[in-house]
């Protein structure tokens, strides 16, 4: 069967039926495997090999987390999307810091479900905007007192720190915005090809495995 491979993990099953009836009902998406807990979502994970997992946060055995951080350590091209109620300051940057490629809330509806599994697949960070205000609001308050007069200057520093050249600022610019590797290829009219290794390169110099932890990380440097 064609479409993405996902795995989900979470540990209500009355949520798993529902959301295995909304897969059910897409043609881009092909559930592979179930799992009720985090221990045994990391076994399925390396087993199947699937190309996302839907994971919840507040699981038995092993919580969404460290399940997150086991199977990234393993298996870094499989795509994690955090799946859940939660809105803590901590547990969003802990599931991102941890490896995670998007956050998407429980309250999602199912257009916004698929889009978000197709983007993370892709490539592309996807956080639900309420997790979005959240990061932003939190990543400014970091960067207030640093930010005071001089702000232009500080952006020139942080930029030379990394070493980033004009033309991957202009794509860490369009990767904060959302856009995925084609999408920035047509927008700055280069090859696809041309703007992956810049999304590459960008990742490696700014120390980051995906491009939630690149917007992340831009905003907070104020390298946009």
């Amino acid at each position: 069967m064609d479409g993405i491979k996902v795995l989900l993990v979470e540990d209500h099953t009355m949520v798993r039926l529902g959301l295995s009836l909304v897969f059910e009902n897409s043609k881009d998406i092909n559930l592979i495997g179930e799992a009720e807990n985090g221990k045994k979502g990391v076994e399925l994970a390396l087993k199947l090999n699937p190309d996302v997992i839907l994971m919840d946060i507040g699981l038995p055995e092993m919580d969404g987390i460290q399940a997150t951080s086991l199977i990234k350590k393993s298996n870094p091209n499989i795509k994690v999307l955090i799946f859940t109620s939660r809105e803590s300051e901590d547990d969003v940057f802990d599931s991102l810091s941890a490896g995670a490629d998007g956050y998407i809330m429980k309250g999602a509806n199912e257009e916004q479900m698929i889009s978000a599994i197709k983007a993370v697949a892709e490539g592309t960070a996807w956080l639900d905007p309420a997790i979005a205000r959240l990061v932003l609001s939190s990543v400014k308050r970091q960067t207030s007192t640093s930010l005071d007069n001089n702000i232009s200057s500080v952006n020139k520093n942080a930029k030379n720190v990394y070493g980033l050249t004009d033309r991957e600022i202009e794509v860490l610019a369009l990767i904060v915005e959302g856009l995925n590797n084609s999408q920035i290829a047509k927008r700055l009219v280069i090859t696809l090809s041309t703007a992956k290794a810049h999304v590459h390169s960008i990742l490696q110099k700014l120390y980051v495995t995906n491009r939630t932890q690149a917007t992340i990380q831009a905003v907070k440097e104020g390298l946009v």
